[in-house]
């Protein structure tokens, strides 16, 4: 069986990250596990299971958007809070106990309750319409907020004094606390007349008692709760852990013990910054990353040469030509997040003189950053940089003058003026892929290149300019290796300017992509697990 230990976790705490279907999603739910799980679920190569760490009552609901929602799954506060529920229920807050007098209130977004005209609660909702969470107010304050669990029942309860978190419960199905978190210190108390958690073996469970009734922290629970579980594990078990800080807390004991992958992803956990899993790494089995650039800092991070290592990309190529061939403009993608203040100034203006060369050229400001108010400052940084070398503002933000031209006034399309710089905020992968349809080429001038970027454009077939060669990129070829700025103007006018070169580039990207196909990623999953059995 090969286990996957994922690191789904809501700002390095013990808890997902669900939330209301009205708020923005300020970062993707995508990783390498996701992936990786996509593909074992989607292809039957091998027997696997999720085992979950984190408190995560609307779980079935992330498996249903990730498109796994039959993928096995451990757990390990089901075992906790003794859950023996498996489907999701179809409940209403109206079901709920709530007084004789109650008044709801329904708004766009959530459902206040009022008693005797005070705010008395108010309901949130998931994404797939069920209650997730519901508010208690006393005098205006919040008193008291329920967790629900997607299967019907209240999951976790927080109590608070003067607006402040004091402790949080977590729950039985049937009401009853397992154990209490005290949110000033960590320290957790179990229920002394419910001292017990699930311990599974095969498809039977069988009920332990917790070692202590006080812990010092909610970590100390999980990793008990964990040790049982692993010893009903067999030999020949792999365990696939994505590296995070939670995780390492957790597994470090028996990385050593056990036949365990570490899967490195992004930034997520680097050597640099947690130098105590230099021993993590040493021990494990068999190392995954992301990328070679992943590859690269951890080896350079590393005290010792490593030899069992291996970048296997966690998003796979998928033909997928788009639609810029079929637009009358040529839309220029360019990721921003991170990239050098320097670095920007130069490339905005190198931009600004090609699209006044160009008509049909526009420039699409690509960005994952969720923040409010942020397309309009982009493009006001933009409007000065471009201004201050001698270019015309009005072709990122048009002039107010325009905008205020009386309706019954005619204007002359040709005096017009045309926009050329946009902001795409994505934050999803579907809206990334979605944008990436759209372009006609790509330029990402940051010292790494979007990985995800890179597959989308070799399954889209169009051309990339980026700073640093990688496996996704042929010189020459689906693309150019550019280190002057002063190039990129020549670079783009070569794919842009005839319709040949960026044709020749398709075929070059077309070549590339399949040498990151679901069946190729497999057969190198295929081989590490070989590696590690034998």
């Amino acid at each position: 069986m090969l286990y996957f230990i994922p690191a789904w976790y809501q700002q390095n705490k013990w808890r997902e990250s669900e939330q209301s279907w009205h708020m923005r999603r300020m970062h993707t739910e995508f990783d390498d596990t996701v992936k990786q799980v996509q593909m074992f679920y989607r292809n039957g190569m091998r027997d696997f299971k999720i085992l979950l760490l984190s408190h995560t009552p609307n779980f079935r609901h992330f498996l249903h958007r990730q498109g796994v929602f039959h993928a096995p799954y451990w757990s390990c506060f089901d075992s906790i809070q003794e859950v023996e529920r498996k489907k999701a229920e179809v409940f209403s807050f109206h079901n709920l106990n709530w007084p004789d007098e109650i008044e709801f209130v329904y708004t766009p977004f959530v459902v206040v309750a009022y008693l005797h005209y005070e705010k008395y609660a108010e309901i949130n909702f998931g994404e797939a319409g069920n209650p997730i969470e519901v508010s208690m107010y006393t005098q205006g304050v919040v008193s008291r907020k329920n967790i629900y669990d997607d299967r019907g029942f209240v999951s976790s309860t927080e109590v608070y004094e003067n607006g402040n978190i004091v402790y949080t419960d977590y729950l039985k199905e049937n009401g009853i606390t397992k154990f209490r978190e005290y949110a000033s210190n960590g320290r957790v108390e179990i229920n002394a007349n419910s001292n017990t958690y699930f311990v599974m073996n095969a498809d039977e469970k069988s009920r332990r008692e917790f070692k202590k009734l006080q812990y010092d922290s909610i970590s100390e629970v999980i990793a008990e709760v964990m040790e049982a579980h692993l010893e009903e594990s067999d030999d020949n078990d792999i365990f696939c852990i994505a590296m995070h800080e939670l995780n390492a807390l957790v597994m470090k004991d028996y990385i050593e013990k056990k036949k365990c992958i570490l899967s490195f992803y992004g930034e997520r956990y680097r050597i640099k910054e947690h130098p105590e899993g230099r021993e993590l790494v040493k021990k494990s089995g068999y190392i995954i990353t992301d990328s070679e650039a992943t590859s690269r800092y951890l080896k350079r991070d590393m005290e010792v040469e490593l030899d069992k290592i291996i970048d296997i990309s966690p998003y796979d190529s998928r033909m997928d030509f788009g639609i810029s061939q079929q637009l009358t403009v040529q839309n220029i993608l360019v990721p921003v997040d991170n990239l050098p203040e320097v670095r920007f100034k130069l490339l905005m203006v190198e931009l600004a003189k090609y699209v006044t060369t160009n008509e049909n050229a526009r420039v699409h400001i690509f960005t994952r950053n969720a923040t409010y108010g942020l397309p309009d400052r982009l493009l006001n940084n933009i409007a000065d940089i471009v201004e201050e070398a001698g270019y015309d503002r009005g072709m990122v933000i048009p002039d107010e003058a325009e905008d205020t031209t009386a309706e019954n006034e005619f204007v002359d399309a040709d005096e017009q003026q045309t926009v050329k710089f946009t902001v795409d905020q994505c934050v999803d992968e579907l809206s990334v892929s979605k944008c990436i349809r759209e372009q006609r080429i790509m330029v990402d001038m940051r010292h790494n290149p979007d990985l995800y970027l890179q597959i989308n454009c070799i399954s889209s077939a169009i051309p990339q300019l980026v700073r640093r060669e990688t496996q996704y990129i042929l010189n020459g070829g689906n693309g150019f290796v550019i280190k002057d700025f002063g190039r990129i103007p020549a670079a783009l006018d070569y794919f842009l300017g005839t319709l040949s070169n960026w044709n020749q580039a398709k075929v070059h990207s077309y070549e590339i992509g399949q040498k990151f196909t679901t069946k190729k990623l497999l057969e190198k999953w295929k081989n590490v697990m070989t590696s590690l059995e034998n």
